[in-house]
């Protein structure tokens, strides 16, 4: 069985080809000549190069492979980047699928993400039954993910053996590069946050999410979505538990909401002046106001996809930092 994944010198595609190595399996990864491989140097594994957004380089690669994880993608918390995330979001999918068609691939495991579907009143919790969103108002990002996934499933209609997969809010160890989250864990590991965003957001354990694939893989049925949540956790209480892990006092200001979104809306102007990597917009502030009850019920039961604490995640994420010599 031979295992290809895109993506995957990203976060989770890095600890899904490590998760894939530990079981054994042979596994592929698509890079582009410009990616930084730095996460998966040292890891054997045979790189094949091209991009997914030229079909021909895909169809090339594709040509011994068995299964898919089709992980590449780009997130964006900036406004205004439509045609980039269009392209490597949803165009991306389009030239997957028609490769694994094409090379008779054996099942595709495609990630989507949770902000892809439709989000209900604070009343519904969110599940499989709530569905994708094309017209998503808080991003492109989001639109883009949501059409991205319809494309899948209507593969499936064609004889495409696919499975979606849509993670929460990913965080843990082996974040190449390190994302926004990660960046306020070594912000608050230093001393330099004295203020945040009161709200609240699930959020799950990467290497959780990298099990999640390989059991949807073994498990999935043809056709399904399976949210891959974690816990639901108030910015207050993520800030508690850094306390207890570091021994560092944890902020007591928080900025009200209405100030938040205001302050994210020009913060844009700041990053492109600047061109520091975003951390703070209306898009993120946004989605700690969102509903985040959201359930894995369905993917406990079918997949036997278990989260671990995330006060354990915390943990281990500050212990890794520590080991990279990032705090």
């Amino acid at each position: 069985m031979v295992d290809l994944v895109t993506g995957a010198s990203g976060f989770l595609g890095n600890v899904l080809v490590r998760e894939l190595l530990e079981r054994n399996h042979e596994v592929c990864v698509f890079l582009r000549k410009t990616s930084d491989i730095t996460p998966i140097k040292d890891l054997p594994v045979t790189r094949l190069y091209g991009d997914v957004l030229d079909k021909g380089s895909l169809i090339n690669a594709f040509g011994k492979v068995d299964v898919v994880y089709h992980l590449a993608g780009k997130i964006s918390i900036m406004p205004g980047d439509r045609s980039s995330l269009t392209k490597v979001n949803y165009t991306s999918i389009v030239n997957v699928i028609e490769a694994c068609l094409e090379k008779k691939i054996k099942k595709l495991i495609y990630t989507s993400t949770i902000h892809a579907l439709k989000e209900p009143g604070f009343e519904t919790t969110i599940d499989e039954s709530v569905p994708y969103c094309i017209n998503n108002p808080r991003g492109c990002y989001d639109s883009a993910k949501a059409h991205a996934s319809l494309e899948v499933l209507k593969a499936v209609k064609e004889g495409l053996d696919a499975v979606i997969l849509n993670p929460t809010g990913v965080i843990g160890p082996y974040d190449f590069p390190i994302s926004p989250l990660t960046q306020t864990f070594i912000d608050y590991a230093k001393g330099k946050l004295k203020l945040m965003v009161e709200g609240a957001f699930d959020f799950v354990d990467v290497r959780d999410v990298a099990l999640g694939h390989i059991y949807a893989y073994e498990k999935g049925r043809t056709g399904e979505s399976y949210i891959l949540s974690g816990h639901r956790v108030k910015i207050s209480e993520l800030m508690k538990m850094l306390e207890s892990i570091t021994n560092i006092k944890a902020p007591n200001h928080y900025l009200p909401i209405k100030a938040a979104k205001a302050i994210g809306s020009i913060m844009p102007l700041y990053y492109w002046l600047t061109r520091k990597k975003p951390c703070f917009t209306r898009y993120s502030v946004e989605t700690l106001v969102s509903n985040s009850y959201i359930s894995h019920d369905k993917a406990t039961k079918e997949l036997g996809y278990h989260p671990r604490p995330i006060s354990q995640c915390i943990k281990d994420t500050i212990d890794w930092l520590k080991e990279i010599k990032l705090i």
